[in-house]
């Protein structure tokens, strides 16, 4: 297994936030997944599942993690459905220590409601789609090699959480 931390969980969960912070108190490098894409198709998230839809946006996903293979001292930050395919799942497992970072869905919401830029919640009634994507995702998050409850920490403790993990120390969570 690498020595990288990948970070999984619901959009808003914090993934992007916290992998910056922890990354450089690591001093490890940050990778975003959807910026990667972003960069590779020349266009947005949102635009990719406008014009070329989720089921080619999820194959991209699967193709930037197959140049992680020799990535070390990385925190990486996947998108919210990347950990939903089984091929992601395991070569995610082999880079390092997958974290799901956990957030009830009520907060999500909360983050959420005045983004207009995620594809999967422009929808009429976003705060029923981020519960029915987290039901249809849980299960598979809860494959990570840990779990952290970020619902009602800032990130800062989301942080020494992870890094806590990473130390082998006990959290309760």
């Amino acid at each position: 297994m690498g020595n990288n931390y990948i970070l999984i969980g619901m959009p808003g969960s914090g993934k992007t936030t916290a992998g910056k912070i922890l990354a450089k108190r690591l001093d490890y490098k940050y990778i975003d997944m959807d910026s990667l894409i972003e960069e590779f198709e020349g266009i947005s998230v949102r635009d990719i599942f406008t014009l070329k839809g989720e089921e080619y946006f999820r194959s991209l996903e699967t193709r930037v993690i197959n140049t992680f293979s020799e990535v070390e001292n990385k925190v990486i930050a996947t998108g919210g459905g990347t950990f939903e395919n089984e091929e992601n799942r395991a070569m995610l497992k082999t880079l390092g220590k997958v974290i799901y970072l956990y957030t009830e869905p009520d907060i999500l919401y909360g983050r959420l409601k005045d983004d207009t830029y995620r594809p999967l919640l422009q929808v009429d009634n976003p705060h029923e789609e981020i519960k029915k994507l987290l039901d249809k995702r849980e299960s598979n998050y809860r494959l990570a090699d840990c779990i952290i409850d970020t619902s009602n920490l800032d990130t800062y403790n989301v942080v020494d959480e992870i890094i806590r993990i990473v130390n082998g120390e006990n959290t309760g969570n």
